[in-house]
């Protein structure tokens, strides 16, 4: 593999699905107490209807609805009432033509009506008769068995994330266990005899280790687990003694730092070194990132990341993001809006640029803005609220165009 020998951002992701297409991340079943903001596993399907009786959605009182017609304040509809569905309990009685039962919210609908009148526009004459003073159209206020979910359809699809809502449904399903994605695994090493970590002492020429931390916050907004870390000087045994002990117990070991061309960057020859097919991509044309190199290793993903922070941050959402939910199934993962750009900017001639903005409102308007700064500065990334894309055959981006923004 000649260093350099640059890919698309696309070509990248074909070639790691290409290399990964046997691998599969396993599942789990866990309670759904416990299985919030997890990948589902499995197509869930409904085995009964939601709701599995035609339900009132107002305190009120059930008729049919064309004994309604014609009701008003001067003029109202006179129905007689058979008594009330309680709560938690089945509508034994029939409702005929002028008559009516009282039906709590949430109630069953008695066999026979078609419609529920509020509370508000009725009044009980004595415990036997009711006025009702608006009419009401077929089926208003209730909702029908089925409504929600039918007998027999997907109710969530493999690859959901599941959220409050989506767990709410498992319970309206009765569905207290569900298979979810094991949470990828992650090991992450920093390379570089300048690197020191938190709690040194730092000295003139050294440098914080500032990837690995905020790669390990991204692999925990993805969903993702992190079996350790570690610093590694420029050392060739040592890097791969940690590539080894990451490939044993992760899924995918990522070396932030030595993937350019360089006298003392490892990297790629520690990715050959283990079986595999070792380095499959070395390079993509993107900005920033182009340093990037993808690897296979004891049937393990190896990525060699660039040392600046951002252009770090860029290339795991862009390739590692995208393969872990290209291979979960997850579609439609990246949280984004549209903006208006507030600059002109031009384009890096065959990269994909990846440009950081800020957003601001204007006149109920979203207009965006650069976010100027070399890939090194890690304030380049919290002083911006999301990035644009802009493609390799595109010129740039002119002042005034609407553009989709990735939020960070």
């Amino acid at each position: 593999m000649d260093f350099f020998d640059v890919v698309s951002v696309q070509e990248a992701i074909n070639r790691l699905m290409e290399a990964f297409k046997e691998y599969e991340f396993k599942a789990e079943e866990v309670s759904i107490l416990e299985a919030t903001n997890r990948i589902l596993a499995e197509d869930i399907y409904s085995h009964i209807d939601v709701p599995e009786f035609n339900r009132s959605t107002v305190d009120g009182y059930a008729i049919k609805s064309k004994d309604s017609q014609g009701a008003s304040e001067s003029v109202p509809s006179l129905f007689n009432i058979l008594g009330e569905v309680r709560m938690g309990e089945a509508a034994e009685k029939e409702i005929k033509s002028g008559e009516t039962m009282y039906v709590p919210t949430g109630g069953m609908i008695p066999q026979g009506a078609d419609g529920m009148v509020m509370v508000e526009y009725t009044e009980k004459l004595d415990e036997e008769n009711l006025m009702v003073y608006k009419p009401i159209a077929f089926n208003e206020n209730i909702i029908l068995k089925g409504d929600d979910i039918r007998k027999g359809e997907r109710a969530l699809k493999r690859g959901k994330r599941l959220t409050p809502e989506s767990i709410g449904v498992l319970a309206a399903l009765g569905i207290s266990r569900v298979k979810v994605y094991k949470k990828p695994k992650f090991y992450i090493i920093s390379t570089g005899d300048e690197i020191i970590d938190l709690d040194e002492e730092l000295e003139l020429g050294k440098i914080r280790d500032i990837n690995s931390y905020t790669l390990y916050s991204a692999i925990v907004k993805l969903g993702g687990e992190i079996t350790g870390k570690a610093i590694v000087k420029d050392d060739y045994e040592l890097l791969r003694q940690q590539v080894e002990k990451g490939l044993d117990i992760s899924d995918i070991v990522l070396i932030s730092g030595g993937s350019s061309v360089g006298a003392r960057d490892y990297t790629a020859r520690v990715i050959d070194s283990f079986e595999g097919r070792g380095v499959f991509v070395h390079g993509i044309s993107i900005k920033p990132g182009k340093p990037t190199i993808l690897g296979e290793g004891k049937g393990k993903l190896i990525v060699g990341l660039p040392g600046h922070p951002v252009s770090s941050i860029i290339v795991f959402g862009a390739i590692i993001e995208e393969f872990i939910y290209k291979k979960m199934e997850v579609h439609n993962h990246k949280l984004k809006t549209k903006a208006i750009m507030d600059f002109n900017f031009p384009s890096s001639p065959g990269q994909q640029t990846y440009q950081m903005v800020k957003l601001e409102e204007r006149d109920g308007k979203t207009y965006a803005s650069p976010s100027f700064g070399k890939s090194g500065m890690i304030t380049l990334l919290s002083n911006s609220d999301g990035y644009i894309i802009i493609k390799p055959h595109e010129e740039g981006i002119y002042k005034g165009e609407e553009r989709e923004v990735y939020l960070l």
